[in-house]
């Protein structure tokens, strides 16, 4: 009896301590060279210490000390970085940063500047006065191409608040089919959601990441082994088992509510259509999942999704965002001269015409806009309307719409000198873009100043002479210059080609003869 009680327990440890030992060896032979030297260190852990600095790695209080550190994840903002972010958007900020991009223009980027600071000025007020300091609208008037679209597009990656850019044109008045205006608050509120998800999402990145290195390691080592967790911890925040195939739970993809009837672009769904949904929905019994093999990189991202929905909760995004819509939202709306009719030409049965701007007069001024994340307050968004009144005047808009966009920036037109800077100043100019674009081919461009100057030159005469296009002249003519470079770089490759004004004029030059025959070309 007492030989049978030594006996059992024997087969005990092995059991045990292979279960690990396999685990491991298995990862050796997956590993490069480098990798098997330093886990075959890793490897009697519990007996001493590893070349990695470890302490006492099978203890608990080691595998305390070492999971938060985590030097790859990056830092997060204190809360005195927090509450200083709006603070450091001031309007010389502003305008620096527009500078950057934009040139000229200065009147319009102090408006815009001015008003996006008053959205945090009236942020500071108290309570019973904020809620009557509305936002002064602005109406950007200006020739095409000088910098109003851009201005928006610049401020859309600038700006932390909701922020949506519309062209005028794609509203119609209400009871015509297609988009009637309110539809642009309802974007608004989905680019909402979106940002501030994303925000939430990054602070709660450190968590996430720590959350998602434990379901990794519970696929590596087990979810009860940890011999050797600490070890391959350590491998794992090196990238040295990023090639590893481990089992993830897929969710499916979220679908849209077959409930609603805006869900297909705003667009009501027939009736029969919803019931169908409906009743696949219910045999379907809700969001499923499937498990795939990936590597450990590929199944980072999915992993982070996962936790990000378990940790951030839809109601709350959707507080914050309708929160954030009515007190911060920007809504610029293009092109909102070719709804206007001249005085001559109203009473007209264009649906996108007036009818549209009666449509906008109550959504500028102040109204509830009905959406499927909730009603939306319109009285403090923010609207910067532009056109280029080419065809018509400020003046023949509607006497209601006009008084509700109370400040008027006019936006001048490109000289020849405006066009120069706007080829050499931007970081991200036309003429950066295309010698980055023929690196690519290992052929070196290199733009000599008389070319510039002269490329300039020719779009200003262009446009006095033909039509003006402000800045996007620059376009037809640079692709004129680059086209045979372009066609031939691949078989260039190594080369360095100079552009200088002779080879401008012998590229474009007979472009400039032809442009007064082309006015007479139908």
């Amino acid at each position: 009896g007492s030989r049978r009680q030594r006996s059992t327990p024997q087969p005990e440890p092995p059991r045990h301590r292979p279960a690990g030992m396999l685990h491991s060896s298995r990862a050796m032979r997956r590993l490069s060279t480098l990798a098997r030297v330093r886990a075959a260190a890793l490897v009697p852990a519990w007996r001493r210490l590893p070349p990695f600095g470890l302490r006492a790695l099978s203890s608990e209080a080691s595998v305390q000390r070492a999971a938060p550190a985590m030097p790859d994840l990056p830092d997060l903002p204190h809360a005195e970085e927090e509450a200083s972010v709006d603070d450091s958007l001031k309007p010389n900020d502003v305008v620096a940063q527009l500078d950057r991009y934009i040139i000229g223009q200065a009147d319009a980027k102090k408006a815009t500047a001015v008003a996006i600071r008053n959205r945090w000025r009236r942020l500071q007020v108290q309570p019973p006065l904020r809620d009557e300091i509305t936002p002064k609208n602005i109406l950007m008037i200006g020739p095409t191409g000088v910098g109003k679209t851009e201005i928006a597009r610049r401020l859309a990656k600038l700006m932390g608040a909701p922020f949506i850019k519309v062209e005028a044109t794609k509203f119609t008045e209400v009871g015509f089919v297609g988009r009637d205006v309110e539809q642009i608050i309802r974007d608004l509120v989905d680019n909402a959601i979106l940002m501030v998800r994303a925000q939430l999402v990054e602070k709660k990145r450190a968590e996430i990441a720590l959350k998602v290195e434990e379901k990794i390691l519970d696929q590596l080592v087990g979810e009860k082994s940890t011999t050797n967790r600490d070890s391959f911890r350590a491998l794992l925040r090196q990238g040295l088992l990023d090639t590893r195939t481990i089992d993830v739970e897929v969710p499916e993809p979220r679908r849209q509510n077959p409930l609603d009837p805006a869900s297909n672009g705003g667009n009501g769904q027939p009736m029969n259509e919803i019931i169908l949904r409906f009743d696949k929905l219910l045999q379907q019994g809700g969001r499923r999942s499937e498990r795939r093999q990936m590597t450990i990189s590929e199944a980072r991202p999915v992993l982070e999704e996962v936790y990000s929905e378990k940790m951030i909760s839809d109601e709350e995004v959707k507080k914050a965002a309708l929160h954030a819509v009515e007190q911060e939202g920007i809504v610029f709306i293009d092109e909102i001269d070719k709804i206007c009719s001249r005085n001559d030409m109203r009473g007209s049965a264009d649906a996108s015409s007036e009818g549209v701007q009666r449509d906008l007069l109550p959504l500028i001024e102040g109204s509830t806009v009905s959406t499927k994340h909730g009603n939306i307050n319109t009285d403090h968004i923010l609207f910067v309307c532009s056109g280029a009144f080419h065809q018509c005047k400020p003046s023949d808009l509607l006497a209601e719409l006009q008084g509700r966009l109370p400040i008027r920036v006019e936006l001048q037109q490109l000289t020849e000198q405006d066009l120069y800077r706007i080829l050499t100043e931007p970081e991200t100019s036309l003429v950066k873009q295309q010698v980055a674009l023929m690196a690519t081919e290992a052929v070196t461009v290199r733009f000599a100043d008389d070319a510039l100057r002269r490329i300039a030159h020719l779009a200003a005469a262009v446009n006095r002479d033909v039509e003006n296009i402000g800045a996007r002249r620059i376009h037809t003519i640079l692709e004129r210059v680059m086209e045979d470079i372009s066609f031939t770089a691949c078989e260039r490759s190594g080369t360095t080609v100079d552009i200088t004004a002779e080879y401008v004029d012998q590229q474009v030059g007979n472009m400039v003869t032809k442009t007064d025959l082309s006015r007479f070309i139908l």
